[in-house]
Parts: structure tokens; C-alpha cells; sequence
């Protein structure tokens, strides 16, 4: 007999069609998802409300924990210390990952919650370079390394987790709150700082005021733990290791190098649509208002200004995507994107670059709704790609190694290429190689709308619908398995599937 190898007969929950019966089919709990989908958009608006605070607070952050007279070498400093925290997203990644899939999703998230707003809190409470001298910075970089690290197991384990809650018919629309969270947690770090730079003066702001924003996310750590502490573990993640109860079979140790020899098509197609997906978020939301203020002349304030309309106009855009990719598909969705970029990405650059206000917000604001496709879909698209006993590994590692590979550089290679080749429309070339490596590989991508989880029972709202499911017994499949046939609801081949 073949030595037992734990990727070949652990994907999860395996019934044959014909087997299954309406206790086999998860019925949802609606309070428990809506309680679900709060808590990890809240971890995700944590993570993005600190990355708008210290984007707008750079400058402030490099008079406090840098040495003073050169105020390009702080600002340079600080932003190279806000970069570490992406070199060591992937090792967090490797990190919580195979945590949440061997112990369970709802344990590891209370956990990068609390390190995340411990790493930020602290940020807050680090004396400034006059006091101690060369610790300020080092102290800083650690919160930084602590931010990270958490961040790596953050974004992977929210996507799941609400993945695994939703039912099948709503998962697109239940998973765009967790890029909701994202915008607003940008809108809410921009908007505190913007507060404070207007109610206190200059000399406040260094001295204290800075000190806020960072602070804030104590309480907000504390709501989001109770939050995340208040919940069950995942419907899918639970059928699972009953699953295996019943096999009585240990819990397979999903080891990075297995991980990559049996999954190796769905990391691929993983990192290239978080690739499209972050290029296009960083371009827009993070470059753009430098773009505006260093290449075009625009002055900062105007330009985040725009940017932050922009954002606020994505936020139900984002809700109305997540709906549609419920009723059309993820596919129209991310390859509509796609093409749009391929299509209007120049014309929207040479709008941006026409001087008219009205016609950079046009410019912008289209941008704007290619990405909220993108934000709307992905949540749901991403953690489809993989089987239950792996998902919350491979989208850790994937996503964080395509963020920090691709879309985590997309502004300092952006702004290099504009200045050494003086062409404005850099970052629509840019777009558009990044829409053509999403194009294709979505390409590749089958369509998940609607189906369940590999690895997954179905999950539905209702008993009546867990009847009416197994009465018209083909939404049963994840993989194209004929009604009726012999073959698994949740097949567990000896390799991943293409």
C-alpha cells in the first residue's frame, strides 16, 4: 500500500452527490454571519486606518523619530520603516496560516487582532528621538515588524473566515464588506489626521497631537477582540474536523513545501489576481495623490481630497459589486475590470494630466469604479480557490507574497519611471500590464458564484432552501461533477485540480 501522503485524502468534507441529506447541508446562522463579517472588516479597517495615518503623518513621524536637519532624509527614513512592514507580511503569512487551518480560523484571528493593535498602540507611546536618542527609531521599527507580521495573517484569515460563514448564494456580497472596511478605515485615518493638522498647531502636533491617531487603536483592538472572541468557529472549518473525527485520522501538517507541490496552480492563479487587484489599489489610492501633488503640480491638500471623494464613492460601489458578482459571476466581474484597465487606463491618465479639476475627478472616479470590482469580487473569488483543510494557508502566503512582490512597490517603481523617463502615462502602461496578467489568469479561473467551497458542504439560509438544493441537485457541485454521478461533492484527487 502507498504511504499515506495528507494532501491526497485530506481536502475536507467528502460526500457523494447522491449521499447527501438536508443535515449534511450547513444552515446558516444570520446573526452569527452578520456578527462575522463585522468583525473581520473591522481587523481590516484597523489595518488600513494605520496605513492612512501614517502615510498623512510621515512627515511629522520623521521630525519625531528621526535626527533633525534633513527633512528629505526623514521623511525617507520613515517611509522606509513604514516599507519593512510588507518584507515581513509573506512570513506572517506562512506563519498564521497553517495556525488557522490546524487549529481553527476564529483562535488565529483574536490573535493577529491583538498584535495588531498592540504594534500600533505602542507606536504611540515611543519616546521621540531627543528623548532617547537612536531607540526611537529601532523601537519604531520593531512596532512596525509586529504590524506586519500580524497584517500576514490578517487579510488571508478575514477572507476566509467570512468565505467560510456566508452562504453560497451571498458570499460575493457578504465578502465586499471586508474591502468596506478597507475604505473606511482609509477615509477615518486620513480624516483624524486631517482634524488634527487643522485644530492644533504645528507645534502641538509634534509635541502630542501626532500621538493620537496611533493611540486610538487600543480601544478599537479591544472591540474587535471581543468581537472576534464572541464567535464560533467557521461552518466550513467545523464539517471539516468532524470530518475527520469520523475517519479518526489526525490533522494532516500542512507543510509549506507540500503546500506548493500539490497546490502549485491555484497559488499561480492566486498571485495574479491579487497582483491586478493590489496594483490597481496602490496605484490609485496610494500613488495617485503624490502623482497629483509632485509630478502635476496640484497642491497635497486637493489631491488627497479628490482621492478621498473617490474612496467614499467606492464604498457602496463596492457593496452594489459584491451584489452583482452574487447574480452574474466573479468572472464578468474581474474580467469586465480587467478589460476596462486595458481600455481606459490612458484615457483616464491623459484626463488626469488635462489640468481641469472636473476632468482629473472624471479620470480618477473611473479608475475608481474598476477597482471596486476588483475590492467588490476578490474577498469572495480568492479563498474559492482553495480546499478547506488549505485555504487559510495558501491565501496568507499567496496574497502576501504577490502584495509585497508587486502591489507594495507599485508607488516607488511608479514614481521611478515617471522621473527617469519624464512620460506621465507610466502609470496607465503600468495598469495595463497589471489588467493583462489578471485577464489571463482569470482566463484559467472557473466560476464559483453561487457553489460552495471546495471542500465544503454546501451552506444555505433556510431548511426549505437545503431542500429545494437537494431537489435540483446540481448546485451541489464545486467541481463540474454530473447530478447524480458517483463521483464527490468535494473531490479528493491525488492532485489539485487545474
Amino acid at each position: 500500500m502507498a504511504p499515506h501522503h495528507p494532501y491526497r485524502s485530506h481536502f475536507g468534507w467528502f460526500k457523494r452527490a447522491r449521499q447527501v441529506q438536508v443535515d449534511d447541508i450547513t444552515i446558516v446562522d444570520q446573526p452569527m454571519v452578520r456578527r462575522a463579517v463585522g468583525a473581520a472588516a473591522l481587523g481590516n479597517a484597523m489595518e488600513w486606518f494605520d496605513f492612512g495615518v501614517y502615510g498623512y503623518i510621515a512627515v511629522t513621524l520623521g521630525k519625531v523619530f528621526f535626527p533633525a536637519g534633513n527633512p528629505a532624509a526623514q521623511l525617507l527614513a520613515t517611509f522606509a520603516t513604514f516599507a519593512v512592514a510588507f518584507l515581513v507580511r509573506p512570513i506572517g503569512g506562512a506563519v498564521f496560516g497553517p495556525l488557522g487551518d490546524r487549529y481553527g480560523r476564529q483562535k488565529v484571528l483574536a490573535a493577529t487582532m491583538i498584535m495588531m493593535a498592540a504594534g500600533t498602540f505602542s507606536i504611540g507611546l515611543i519616546p521621540s528621538y531627543e528623548r532617547i536618542g537612536i531607540w526611537a527609531p529601532v523601537l519604531l521599527l520593531l512596532a512596525r515588524l509586529v504590524q506586519g507580521f500580524s497584517t500576514g495573517g490578517e487579510y488571508g484569515g478575514a477572507a476566509t473566515f467570512i468565505a467560510e460563514y456566508a452562504p453560497d448564494r451571498k458570499r460575493g456580497m457578504l465578502g465586499s464588506w471586508l474591502e468596506f472596511g478597507t475604505l473606511g478605515g482609509y477615509i477615518a485615518g486620513a480624516g483624524v489626521v486631517t482634524l488634527l493638522t487643522t485644530v492644533l498647531s504645528p507645534a502641538d502636533m509634534l509635541a502630542w497631537g501626532w500621538r493620537v491617531p496611533f493611540l486610538v487603536a487600543g480601544p478599537l483592538g479591544l472591540l474587535g477582540l471581543y468581537m472576534r472572541l464572541k464567535l464560533e468557529e467557521t461552518p466550513a472549518f467545523q464539517a471539516y474536523a468532524e470530518e475527520l473525527d469520523k475517519r479518526e485520522r489526525e490533522k494532516p501538517t500542512n507543510g509549506l513545501r507540500d503546500l506548493v507541490t500539490v497546490h502549485w496552480r491555484q497559488l499561480l492563479k492566486c498571485v495574479g489576481l491579487v497582483l491586478v487587484f493590489n496594483v490597481t489599489d496602490y496605484m490609485l489610492l496610494t500613488y495617485m495623490p503624490s502623482y497629483l501633488s509632485v509630478t502635476l503640480g496640484y497642491p497635497e491638500a486637493k489631491g488627497l481630497l479628490l482621492i478621498l471623494v473617490v474612496m467614499a464613492l467606492m464604498m457602496p460601489l463596492n457593496i452594489m459589486g459584491g451584489f452583482l458578482s452574487d447574480r452574474l459571476g466573479r468572472r464578468p466581474m474581474i474580467i469586465g475590470a480587467c478589460t476596462a484597465l486595458l481600455v481606459l487606463s490612458i484615457p483616464c491618465m491623459l484626463l488626469v494630466n488635462s489640468g481641469s479639476e472636473l476632468w482629473v475627478f472624471a479620470g480618477l472616479m473611473t479608475l475608481g469604479a474598476a477597482l471596486a470590482c476588483f475590492t467588490s469580487s476578490m474577498p469572495s473569488t480568492l479563498p474559492a480557490l482553495f480546499y478547506t483543510p488549505v485555504r487559510y494557508s495558501a491565501l496568507s502566503i499567496a496574497f502576501n507574497v504577490s502584495v509585497s512582490l508587486f502591489g507594495g512597490t507599485t508607488p516607488l517603481i511608479t514614481a521611478w519611471l515617471v522621473q527617469t523617463t519624464g512620460d506621465h502615462l507610466v502609470p496607465a502602461y503600468y495598469l495595463m500590464a497589471a489588467a493583462g496578467v489578471g485577464l489571463v489568469t482569470m482566463l484559467f479561473v472557473r466560476e464559483t458564484a453561487g457553489r460552495p467551497l471546495r471542500g465544503s458542504p454546501p451552506a444555505v439560509t433556510s431548511r426549505s432552501e437545503a431542500r429545494a438544493l437537494l431537489a435540483g441537485h446540481a448546485s451541489l457541485t464545486v467541481d463540474p461533477v454530473l447530478p447524480g454521478s458517483d463521483l464527490p461533492i468535494a473531490a479528493t484527487p491525488k492532485q489539485e485540480p487545474a
